[in-house]
């Protein structure tokens, strides 16, 4: 891929695995827009990127309301005019038993993690296509690949991010038009604190498996050069991507395993 100045755009880019790949792609001569709902911490994240010498523009929004998304893209693409990289990175994960959870936080879960990156890509992939291309990566998880306790909502979000993205590689590949699936297990992040649980009340605490999961900043490294080089799919993470081999050449084994996990 020739990186001479083009524009990635950039989800959840306020902290965690965005915050990093704003850096990264900065770094490697991109103009970067970050997108998140703290205005302060993209303001932070912006000034760090454009000691790189690059553009960083700061577009705060939040992704829950899916009614002003066709507004928010046509900001990003008035910045520099084109946008070669969409990166739908933000997403919330969840605590709660799937028969006890709230059905607006389903709602919730399933908006910011589902709905707004799917209509994203539908507002800007005929763009993409008039200038000749692009990339749109998104994050999924390995709760995508199979089911976790404690996390249906978030898994099921997941799930649709794979059927809608790999479709969308196979109808558009002809048009120069590039998928890639990032696939994190346990990285370490903050995705753990903003969690909903059961009622929507934010989790509030850093879980075990976060806090000993993949350093950010490799996880973001590795992220980078999939999205560079314009791999389908990319795991990332420790022990834990076992599973999704599990699951997929021994299911049954991968659902007695998944029944004995003790979630956090």
């Amino acid at each position: 891929m020739n990186t001479d100045r083009k524009t990635i755009w950039i989800t959840g880019a306020s902290s965690g695995i965005g915050e990093h790949c704003a850096y990264l792609f900065a770094k490697n001569n991109f103009n970067v827009i970050t997108t998140a709902l703290e205005e302060d911490q993209l303001n932070r994240v912006a000034e760090k990127c454009k000691s790189f010498g690059v553009k960083c523009f700061v577009l705060p929004y939040d992704l829950t309301d899916l009614s002003n998304l066709d507004n928010l893209a046509e900001k990003a693409l008035n910045f520099t005019g084109r946008i070669d990289i969409l990166y739908n990175n933000a997403g919330i994960s969840q605590r709660g038993l799937s028969g006890e959870t709230d059905f607006e936080v389903d709602k919730k879960i399933m908006n910011v993690n589902y709905f707004a990156p799917v209509k994203l890509t539908k507002i800007l992939l005929p763009k993409m296509i008039s200038q000749g291309g692009g990339t749109i990566a998104v994050t999924t998880s390995i709760a995508g690949r199979f089911g976790f306790p404690l996390r249906s909502a978030y898994s099921a979000s997941k799930h649709a991010l794979y059927g809608f993205f790999e479709t969308l590689h196979a109808e558009y590949f002809d048009k120069n038009i590039r998928v890639v699936i990032v696939c994190p297990g346990r990285v370490q992040t903050n995705i753990s604190l903003y969690a909903l649980d059961k009622d929507g009340k934010q989790h509030g605490k850093l879980d075990k498996g976060q806090a000993t999961g993949m350093e950010v900043d490799k996880a973001a490294k590795k992220i980078y050069k999939a999205i560079i080089k314009q791999k389908p799919e990319v795991l990332i993470g420790k022990k834990e991507l076992l599973m999704v081999y599990i699951k997929r050449f021994f299911p049954a084994i991968s659902r007695k395993l998944v029944r004995k996990i003790k979630p956090e």
